[in-house]
């Protein structure tokens, strides 16, 4: 048994947790919704006694909001919503979350920085907004030598 144990310990990577939150109400972080993301995921964590962790692996965002509402300016919060190429969250919102505008340049910063090192193109995500765009943006220079 603990050798399998130690067999699934060498397949986990631990990343360093960049910034971590919970959902706010009235500014105060009184609920059971955290959110936090590493330098390649985003993690939900909803719930007490029934608890879902939600995954988000950070290349598959193609699109960054922040939406803040006068009681959100008011409290000093925001909400971040991602629209995403993952099929089991299409658009994942971080609701009423601290310091919501450096966060979101934080995530823009890594999100691309992510789909750099992946090599991940626009054309991956075509028909996931339903514009095709421009496709000369699109081709892989080093496809055409």
């Amino acid at each position: 048994m603990s050798k399998q144990k130690d067999n699934l310990n060498s397949l986990i990577v631990e990343d360093e947790i960049l910034w971590k939150d919970r959902k706010r109400y009235f500014g105060l972080p009184i609920s059971f919704t955290v959110y936090s993301f590493d330098c390649n995921r985003l993690y939900v964590k909803r719930g007490l006694l029934h608890t879902t962790v939600d995954e988000l692996l950070l290349y598959r965002v193609l699109d960054i909001r922040l939406a803040r509402r006068l009681s959100q300016k008011i409290f000093g919060v925001g909400s971040i919503i991602l629209d995403t190429a993952d099929k089991t969250n299409s658009q994942m919102t971080l609701k009423n979350i601290k310091d919501s505008e450096r966060v979101r340049k934080a995530l823009s910063a890594i999100v691309e920085k992510e789909r750099d090192e992946k090599r991940v193109l626009g054309k991956e995500m075509f028909g996931a907004s339903g514009d095709m765009g421009d496709l000369i943006d699109n081709i892989d220079i080093n496809m055409m030598s």
